[in-house]
């Protein structure tokens, strides 16, 4: 009875980080709109959820002396590069498209895994992959003579490009001996993240009179600092928080399957809120981007001396796609 309970608690968890990181981009896209610059809201998320988690940091200030290399990588690309590529894409292309071209993360795992680790992967796994590269070319609507922003589309694969880095860094985060505590990783990549993004963005230059003004949310004005707050407190803070709470009663593949749910929260609040609807080919594009990106996300290679080969049934091993789950709570994009 109460492992059932802890999985339905895990589940619902696991549910509520998927809807929450789902409504960043909805919140976010208004505030770029109103006149703030993508960086700046990056900054703005980044620097409000390392202040609020950073009493997390102080209890676990001993992966400082203990995993740097760790921090200063997941606070490069885990954090300032996901965040920033990935917001900087919504002021050109749907956030709909945006975050399912992140998708394509899992899949480009698989890559690294076979060119960069030279493992083999199974027929399946490589299935995952042409389900969503064939995906991705329906949401871009590649038949049109490439009309879509391709500026934008760039932007977003190199949000997805970071989500590599940030899935291997976890899988080697969750691998050691000694591994590192989530949360602490968490809250050490965001104060990483606000310090690289302060030189980049340059803070002091943002219009602040924005957030104290409204925002557009498809005719409906809104304050902007409600969107700012939704932005930290709800789509970073409590998105993170959830997600590897539920990681610790689900197992990391569960966590990862239900994320996926991530891309579709973020579709629907973007077609109801912001009023960006998608065709018929776009949402079967985006269907087969997150059935390719589930087949990679359930890719298990076992240990290199240990025989199976990546994108095999069972064991606990991941690529970095399957792993993940256990340093960031199955989470594929922040």
């Amino acid at each position: 009875m109460h492992a059932s309970q802890g999985r339905s608690a895990g589940l619902g968890l696991a549910l509520a980080s998927a809807f929450a990181f789902g409504g960043s981009g909805v919140a976010a896209k208004p505030l770029i709109e109103a006149g703030l610059d993508p960086l700046h809201v990056v900054w703005l998320r980044v620097t409000g959820a390392a202040l609020v988690m950073l009493p997390v940091a102080w209890r676990h200030r001993d992966l400082l002396r203990r995993k740097p290399g760790l921090l200063l990588g997941f606070g490069l690309l885990a954090v300032a590069g996901v965040q920033a590529f990935y917001f900087a894409s919504l002021s050109r292309i749907p956030v709909g498209v945006a975050l399912l071209v992140e998708y394509l993360a899992p899949a480009l795992v698989l890559g690294w895994v076979r060119f960069v680790q030279r493992r083999p992967v199974t027929r399946a796994a490589a299935l995952g992959v042409v389900l969503a590269v064939g995906g991705l070319a329906c949401v871009v609507q590649v038949w049109s003579g490439l009309g879509f922003d391709l500026l934008g589309l760039l932007l977003a694969l190199a949000a997805a490009c970071c989500q590599v880095g940030y899935f291997v860094l976890s899988a080697q985060g969750a691998d050691e001996a000694e591994p590192a505590d989530p949360l602490g990783v968490i809250a050490y990549g965001l104060l990483v993240g606000a310090l690289v993004l302060t030189v980049i963005a340059r803070p002091w230059t943002m219009d602040t009179g924005v957030l104290g003004g409204r925002a557009d949310l498809d005719g409906t004005s809104v304050p902007a600092w409600l969107l700012l707050g939704w932005i930290v407190l709800i789509a970073t803070v409590l998105a993170y928080v959830t997600g590897v709470v539920s990681v610790r009663r689900l197992s990391p593949q569960v966590a990862g399957v239900v994320a996926c749910l991530e891309a579709v929260v973020a579709t629907v609040l973007a077609w109801v809120l912001l009023g960006e609807h998608l065709e018929a080919p776009q949402l079967a594009g985006g269907a087969l981007v997150l059935t390719g990106a589930l087949i990679a996300q359930s890719a298990a290679p076992k240990p290199a001396s240990g025989g199976p080969v990546a994108g095999s049934d069972g064991g606990e091993e991941g690529t970095g796609a399957g792993r993940e789950g256990e340093l960031s709570g199955g989470r594929s994009a922040p």
